[in-house]
């Protein structure tokens, strides 16, 4: 009789785990309508967004952060990330999400000068002479004209995204060691860039 084969086919229902990226965002609807748009059925990778009911200050998105892992174990090759707005906060409030970022290999910091809407504007542009955070808005309202009603995801695709990161990188030399202090400057583009290289 012949040796019985193996059944080497995974059972009907299940899938290997994803790669887990845990996010805290200031922002209750633009961070999320963006990053949410990395997760789709065949991906490799989850992007599970924390978000507010309101806009909240560094502080809060990292105390949501650290109450979300008490509860959800991150395994040693996922990542959690602070994304957040330099906006009018100070040194002494970014120091701290800074050092929570250097506690664990897989936690990262992004942060985007003067606020969120600067990494959307460089999927169209390069960014450049933006005086005020009202002027970065203002900007992007000409490539995304309903822009206040939601961010419109169909409008950037991935080849705007690889522009943005080039973009940013342009922005961001020397690579800062924290935060970007330059107007003008974020460093969402490396969390990007990691969410990307999971990808097949």
């Amino acid at each position: 009789m012949p040796p019985k084969r193996r059944n080497f086919r995974r059972p009907i229902g299940e899938r290997p785990r994803r790669k887990l990226f845990i996010v805290a965002t200031e922002g209750d609807k633009t961070e999320p309508q963006y990053f949410a748009t990395f997760n789709d059925h065949h991906s490799v990778i989850h992007v599970d967004c924390i978000k507010s009911k309101h806009r909240s200050s560094p502080l809060q998105v990292l105390k949501r952060m650290e109450d979300h892992l008490k509860q959800k174990n991150l395994e040693n090759s996922d990542e959690a990330w602070l994304v957040v707005d330099k906006d009018q906060w100070t040194d002494e409030q970014l120091i701290q999400l800074h050092t929570w970022s250097q506690g664990a290999d897989n936690y990262g910091f992004a942060l985007s000068n003067p606020k969120f809407e600067y990494w959307l504007l460089l999927h169209f542009e390069d960014g450049t002479n933006i005086g005020s955070g009202s002027e970065c808005s203002d900007r992007l309202k000409k490539h995304l004209p309903d822009y206040n009603k939601g961010l419109d995801i169909r409008k950037i695709t991935p080849d705007m995204i690889e522009e943005a990161i080039r973009r940013a990188k342009i922005r961001d030399k020397p690579p800062c060691e924290d935060w970007p202090r330059i107007f003008g400057s974020t460093t969402v583009y490396k969390l990007v860039e990691n969410i990307l290289s999971e990808r097949p």
